[in-house]
């Protein structure tokens, strides 16, 4: 997934590209309207999230994503040192997914920035093989079968689908089940957990990266 960032301090670049690019995430970055909506025309389709500074050397943030960035839908974090009620209120109206004012908490930056990608992706249908997954109606299917699974195991496999082809890691499940019902499991638990998904799909999507988690392949 590709995030651009428009933005002309080279202190958030450096901080926000370290962030993103340990995130897993492609990272690309402009420092002005004009570089912002070349690198957009040349890449429509390609992007996936944009952090978009409001004051910029040569122009207005507003404008660049009414022009440039509303027209093709793609999802938008305005970023500025502009607190004023007015201009929140703008940004959000203008149809941007949310407002984040300097300085920030690159943290909690990064919570948003999942929270806007996990939101996009999950309006979409995947497939793999003969596995499709409906993201919208957590429910998956094999061919046209819909497939039983526990409130749980859809959740840990929507997690794998959420991050096509990269692994997620043990640590990660774990995190996750302890949020999702409170009780504190162990290795052998979630080893359990993907046997019962893997003997549903029938058809093996998963693969298990030895030491480290579990991963899916588009095959593309």
């Amino acid at each position: 997934m590709t995030i651009l960032l428009v933005e002309d301090n080279d202190t958030i670049i450096k901080g926000l590209s370290y962030s993103i690019e340990k995130k897993g995430y492609d990272f690309k970055y402009r420092t002005s309207v004009k570089t912002a909506a070349k690198y957009i025309e040349e890449n429509t389709g390609s992007i996936d999230l944009i952090i978009l500074d409001i004051m910029l050397p040569d122009g207005n943030g507003f404008e660049l994503y009414e022009q440039f960035i509303k027209p093709k839908d793609i999802p938008t974090i305005f970023l500025t040192a502009q607190d004023d009620e007015e201009w929140i209120v703008k940004g959000l109206d203008v149809g941007a997914e949310d407002y984040v004012t300097k300085p920030f908490s690159t943290k909690e930056l990064m919570a948003r920035i999942n929270k806007v990608l996990m939101r996009y992706k999950k309006s979409e249908e995947i497939t793999v093989k003969d596995i499709r997954f409906n993201m919208d109606k957590m429910v998956v299917y094999r061919g046209n079968e819909v497939i039983d699974l526990s409130p749980l195991e859809l959740k840990l496999l929507n997690l794998l689908f959420l991050d096509i082809n990269k692994v997620v890691s043990r640590n990660v499940i774990l995190d996750k089940i302890w949020e999702w019902t409170g009780n504190d499991v162990d290795d052998h638990t979630v080893t359990v957990y993907f046997k019962r998904i893997r003997e549903k799909l029938v058809t093996d999507i998963i693969t298990t990266v030895k030491g480290v988690g579990y991963r899916i392949d588009d095959g593309k």
